[in-house]
């Protein structure tokens, strides 16, 4: 393609986003491995005691290192 082509085509594309959008920053208050007994779900408990304590927590999957986390979203 020749630098004409390359730039057309990039016209045509329309606004590219070149920002991610910002994210809110997230706490990790406590790990817990992903290989809990079954039945038995440890990081939804400790997320649920620390909500009855009035903090926002919600529990997230680590793909990375196979764990859950429970997380409280940051204020910016």
């Amino acid at each position: 393609m020749t630098r004409a082509d390359i730039l057309a085509h990039e016209e045509a594309r329309g606004p590219v986003r070149r920002h991610q959008p910002a994210r809110p920053e997230r706490i990790v208050l406590e790990r817990f491995s992903a290989g809990a007994p079954r039945g038995q779900w440890p990081a939804e408990s400790y997320a649920a005691e620390q909500r009855r304590n009035g903090v926002p927590a919600r529990v997230v999957m680590d793909l990375d290192t196979d764990s859950f986390l429970v997380i409280v979203e940051a204020a910016s």
